[in-house]
């Protein structure tokens, strides 16, 4: 095997990336290599790599020329020596998130709070996070990349290397459905429903059972193509006809069980208010969205009618195994995303065009190897 490999690294905030080869990475006694098939181009990309240190400089980027690719796919080439229950062919998706082991938190199970808790190929969450990113500095825009056996979720055969790279925005979903208990009992409220994070969410709704599914957006044409997957068990609303709260409150006894934030960059505080006040009494409200700066809550309201308000970040790799099954025993129909495919040397029209994507239907993916095992 070649002793390098070709890879997308930037050098520069806000520069393209350039396409080189680098050294070919060695597993670790823990770790794995993964020839990577395909890998997920997020739409908050652009901003980050343009953005990133003057909006968030407290959140470290990985030390440039860096690797990014948040949502890789592949095949496991090659093991370290002390991993166990994955072998060399093995279909996998690879969860970015990396932490440190030794932290309070970590030693508690809890790994997504580790105190330099950080995505591989993206940043990290706090200042500390940068020791975890040079621990783990490869990215999915390149032909291999190393990852810890810990962050391996296994794919079945029905699902392809394009629909396990959506994972990363599906089981940010996901988790946050879990966390608010959403079942067959529930009634959920998504805003942002046709978007990247909506589409995850509204798909594991249905798979978990929500009977009621309320959607928000802007264009119509998408809500009413979202609206089209199950029509008997989602309604939608487009935010230019009026108030999300007005609305919910018509058509429901009393409010929603759940209130979904799945609302993209620079979305303004209004629709997220709007979602809060569409809580029944008892009901959460769990934000995944870019909503951001110092939103004015009445919590006086929220303490009175004993409303929850919590965030989610991510996932974990036993949660997206829970998707992986689910998706293969037929709950959850990956087939409704639209696949853009690109070859990793033109990574930098893939990251311009998502402007042009169908919301939450397009799935932008970058093939940085053959296909021949999809």
């Amino acid at each position: 095997m070649s002793k390098t490999m070709l890879a997308a690294r930037m050098h520069e905030v806000g520069a393209p990336m350039v396409l080189e080869e680098v050294p070919l990475p060695e597993p670790g006694p823990g770790d794995v290599r993964v020839a990577v098939k395909a890998c997920n181009i997020v739409p908050n990309l652009a901003n980050i790599l343009a953005n990133w240190t003057t909006w968030f400089p407290q959140n470290p980027l990985p030390v440039l020329p860096a690797i990014f690719g948040l949502d890789p796919a592949g095949i496991v080439e090659s093991v370290g020596p002390d991993v166990h229950d994955v072998k060399v062919g093995d279909r996998v998706y690879v969860n970015p998130g990396r932490h440190c082991g030794g932290c309070r938190a970590c030693r508690r199970g809890q790994h997504i709070n580790c105190r330099s808790f950080a995505f591989s190929g993206y940043f990290g969450f706090t200042a500390t996070a940068t020791t975890t990113l040079e621990r783990y500095p490869y990215g999915g825009l390149a032909e291999f990349m190393i990852a810890p056996q810990y962050s391996l979720v296994k794919l079945p055969d029905s699902i392809s290397f394009e629909q396990g790279a959506r994972f990363g925005y599906m089981g940010t979903a996901y988790s946050a459905l879990r966390k608010a208990k959403v079942g067959p009992e529930t009634t959920v409220l998504i805003n942002g429903i046709s978007g990247t994070l909506g589409m995850g969410a509204v798909l594991f709704a249905l798979g978990m059972g929500a009977t009621t599914i309320l959607g928000t957006g802007r264009n119509q044409e998408l809500l009413d193509r979202v609206k089209a997957l199950a029509p008997e068990r989602i309604q939608t609303f487009s935010t230019k006809i009026g108030p999300i709260d007005d609305w919910v409150n018509s058509i429901t006894d009393g409010g929603v069980d759940v209130h979904i934030s799945a609302l993209g960059p620079g979305a303004p505080h209004e629709p997220f208010i709007q979602g809060m006040k569409s809580l029944r009494r008892g009901g959460v409200a769990v934000n995944v969205g870019a909503t951001s700066g110092e939103v004015p809550l009445d919590v006086h309201h929220m303490m009175d009618q004993q409303h929850t308000l919590m965030g989610s970040v991510w996932f974990t790799a036993g949660e997206g195994q829970d998707m992986a099954e689910m998706a293969d025993k037929g709950l959850v129909d990956l087939s409704v995303f639209e696949n853009v495919t690109y070859p990793l040397t033109e990574v930098n029209d893939a990251i311009n065009g998502l402007e042009n994507r169908s919301g939450g239907f397009s799935n932008y993916i970058i093939n940085p190897g053959n296909q021949e095992n999809n």
